[in-house]
């Protein structure tokens, strides 16, 4: 009867194993088994911070189609902020634009050879109708040729944080749909890169140039030609797919880079980007994004975590050198915010960074110290459960931490009594040692 009992116990001990090990497993999976999206890459993630908030294959490299004409937008607004381009600038159009802008099967609006289109009407076609022609006559206006567009696009890619990104042409295109006039790659090879990528891409656009979203919030296009273009983003208002909020940003299609949408929307304050990548059809991938968009306007949003002046408990004050005061008070600059799950504010701790740079060898602040000096930053992390992080390292929730208040630094006088009380001080301390062990 004892043995049978220590079988049971074993068989269930085995069993709470196995159980907790299976309860683990759906925990670390929670998101993606929740949205079940039909796409084989996506992100969420806040566009003030770039807090992530779902992430699903987020490092897959994949074909990325016409979502590469984001980096061509944002090359173009760089350029007129930068004062070398201007909107009403004329750009004559050549025979190979004007070829490729009628060629059968694609997005196109027609251009015709030798007449000047001005900037603002090619960003157009471009940012809402998704011209294929209009971004390859852009690219050689930036570049000078859409080759040399490609190689500023790889660098321009890496300097934005664009880990996977390789452009072979501007618009996104296979480059076998590009009449033999391929700038880089092999006849049939597309643009790559990962959904975190498009992300920060996407991040970047909308956060460097809001006016971004002025074009590609728009529903159709009324081109010089008098036709009406419809913008390829269905969710946009008075289209099929149409979502509250959304007002961006760009779709892309080939046979390589399946159906694809980038896609960005606010409500009461809280905007979001959202990547799907390779949806299963052109439908899918506007069903897929409402699936990721509800997710997160549903489940987060933007929680204060620390009120401006906050103290971390057991650092509240620095120790300070040659001081008139042996010590400064140091509090938070700003309230800490971050777009956090409903309900999970009280699963974020406070972690204090100092700047070491401003300490010295014993960890002190060295007098004189000015109210309002910078001495380090605070962040909050979750205690437990699944976090993704940022976009990228700069855009981190940090807030700086800074002395409350002044401490002059001490006269020559007070200085010099110090040192003599430290002197005989450790005297003492030597002598009353070197007694008691005599005893």
């Amino acid at each position: 009867m004892k043995k049978v009992s220590q079988i049971t116990l074993i068989l269930t001990l085995m069993v709470a194993l196995i159980a907790s090990q299976f309860s683990f497993q759906a925990s670390s999976a929670h998101a993606e088994d929740t949205l079940g999206l039909k796409a084989e890459a996506a992100i969420l993630l806040d566009s003030k911070t770039g807090k992530i908030v779902y992430e699903k294959n987020a490092d897959a490299v994949l074909g990325v189609a016409s979502m590469s004409k984001m980096m061509a937008e944002y090359s173009v607004l760089e350029a007129i902020k930068d004062k070398k381009l201007s909107w009403d600038q004329k750009v004559k159009i050549n025979h190979y634009v004007h070829e490729l802008s009628k060629a059968p099967g694609l997005s196109n609006i027609g251009l015709t050879e030798g007449e000047d289109y001005t900037v603002k009407e090619l960003y157009e076609a471009m940012a809402i109708f998704s011209g294929n022609a209009a971004t390859v006559a852009l690219a050689e206006l930036l570049a000078g040729s859409e080759k040399n567009y490609i190689n500023f696009a790889n660098k321009k890619a890496k300097e934005l944080g664009l880990k996977h990104a390789k452009f072979v042409n501007a618009s996104g295109l296979n480059n076998s749909d590009l009449m033999g006039n391929h700038p880089a790659g092999n006849e049939t090879d597309e643009n790559i890169m990962s959904a975190r990528d498009i992300a920060t891409l996407a991040f970047h656009l909308i956060n460097d140039f809001p006016e971004s979203i002025e074009y590609s919030k728009i529903p159709k296009l009324k081109f010089r030609d008098g036709e009406i273009y419809p913008n390829f983003n269905w969710m946009l208002p008075g289209l099929n797919y149409e979502y509250d909020g959304v007002d961006g940003l760009k779709t892309g299609s080939t046979d390589f880079a399946g159906y694809c949408f980038t896609a960005t929307a606010e409500r009461d304050g809280q905007r979001f980007i959202s990547v799907i990548m390779k949806a299963d059809s052109k439908d899918s991938r506007f069903t897929e994004t409402k699936k990721i968009l509800d997710y997160g306007f549903n489940n987060f949003k933007e929680e204060q975590l620390l009120p401006a002046k906050y103290q971390v408990k057991g650092k509240k004050t620095l120790s300070v050198d040659k001081g008139k005061e042996d010590s400064v008070k140091i509090v938070t600059k700003a309230p800490v915010k971050m777009v956090i799950r409903n309900g999970e504010k009280k699963n974020y701790q406070p972690a204090l960074v100092l700047d070491k740079k401003k300490l010295n060898e014993n960890g002190e602040l060295t007098a004189p110290v000015k109210k309002g000096e910078t001495v380090g930053y605070i962040t909050v992390k979750p205690k437990d459960g699944q976090d993704f992080g940022f976009l990228l390292d700069h855009s981190q929730n940090r807030v700086e931490v800074i002395a409350a208040e002044s401490v002059e630094k001490a006269n020559w006088f007070v200085l010099s009594m110090r040192g003599v009380g430290s002197f005989f001080g450790n005297v003492w301390s030597n002598a009353a040692s070197a007694i008691k062990g005599l005893f």
